[in-house]
């Protein structure tokens, strides 16, 4: 099934609900629609099934300036293990929102870049990291007794 017109519009209308407000208590459902085989109820799944996860956001982060090379992703994604950023380049290039450009040379050169379609996540991306940084900058400036009693409420929950 392909995503109708209705389809877009309902999401909009879900857009305005309160991020509060539990999905049961929105009072219609999305539709379920199709890609690749895979069912999705909402277009929120679909993005991040494509580009969630801890690490294509960090590959995609990086790309961000520029094309790098394998060894150079590595280096900026040292947590990343070789076998888990290939997989995920993989994907990324799959999903037409990575290339790969392959130089025949002696020793092979490979280089990964953002296509048209990875670069429309460049406001995303950029949204994300001001949201991050203003939430960090939010919780550093709690008092440190309030830090302290969280992570004492934390190690208790844990018990």
């Amino acid at each position: 099934m392909i995503p109708t017109v209705s389809d877009a519009i309902i999401f909009r209308l879900c857009s305005k609900f309160s991020v509060h407000q539990h999905l049961s208590q929105v009072p219609f459902r999305m539709a379920t629609f199709i890609v690749r085989d895979k069912a999705y109820d909402c277009y929120i799944a679909l993005t991040l099934d494509l580009i969630g996860g801890k690490w294509k956001t960090l590959i995609l982060w990086n790309l961000l300036d520029g094309k790098k090379r394998f060894g150079e992703l590595r280096r900026l994604i040292p947590k990343c293990t070789q076998r888990m950023l290939t997989h995920q380049l993989r994907d990324l290039e799959r999903d037409g929102i990575v290339k790969r450009k392959i130089y025949r040379q002696i020793p092979p050169k490979v280089e990964y870049s953002l296509t048209r379609r990875g670069e429309t996540l460049r406001p995303i991306l950029q949204m994300a990291c001001n949201w991050g940084t203003k939430w960090a900058d939010n919780v550093n400036s709690l008092p440190l007794r309030s830090v302290q009693q969280t992570e004492a409420n934390k190690k208790k929950a844990a018990f």
